[in-house]
């Protein structure tokens, strides 16, 4: 099962992947694609690091993020929570190698598409209700992570957008 969530900064959505993930009956396995590159951001990691259960495995995966999913939610007996998408897109453009963008894009699509046994839960940041950027990077940034949320909306069995910790079902897990 695929459960994806996208929500604005500070808006519930990590909170809401871990109620989820506890609520699962699996074990669970957190998958962090954050990298620290400043004092704010080491503020972050600290922030989602407290508010989790110290028994969840983390494995801090800025791009190989297939093995990870594949080693702990695809037998069918474990949940993974991925937090988040966005901080993956970001450390894929800044690679600043358009080929391996797309290959590992286009991998990771083909690997959700094969199934989920287990549980992976998908947390990443809506990007495309604001204005355009100034930038040609953040519009990149916008863009693909854009394009990303749709194709995974389409595999995933289940799709919240959570506004001010409220959730709200987009597309509802059929039985």
């Amino acid at each position: 099962m695929i459960s994806f969530i996208l929500g604005g900064a500070r808006s519930g959505k990590s909170g809401l992947a871990e109620k989820m993930a506890a609520n699962s009956g699996l074990p669970v396995h957190y998958l962090a694609t954050a990298q620290v590159w400043d004092d704010e951001m080491a503020d972050r990691v600290q922030h989602h690091q407290s508010s989790r259960p110290a028994e969840w495995p983390t494995t801090e995966a800025p791009l190989d993020i297939i093995p990870v999913i594949q080693s702990q939610a695809c037998d069918g007996k474990g949940c993974v929570l991925l937090d988040c998408l966005t901080l993956w897109m970001t450390n894929l453009l800044l690679l600043d190698d358009e080929e391996a963008l797309a290959k590992r894009q286009q991998e990771f699509l083909a690997f959700l598409n094969k199934g989920i046994d287990g549980h992976l839960i998908l947390v990443s940041n809506e990007v495309g209700q604001g204005v355009v950027p100034t930038n040609k990077l953040a519009r990149r940034f916008v863009d693909e992570s854009g394009r990303l949320h749709q194709r995974i909306a389409e595999i995933a069995d289940e799709v919240i957008f959570v506004t001010a910790g409220i959730p709200q079902v987009l597309k509802e897990r059929r039985y």
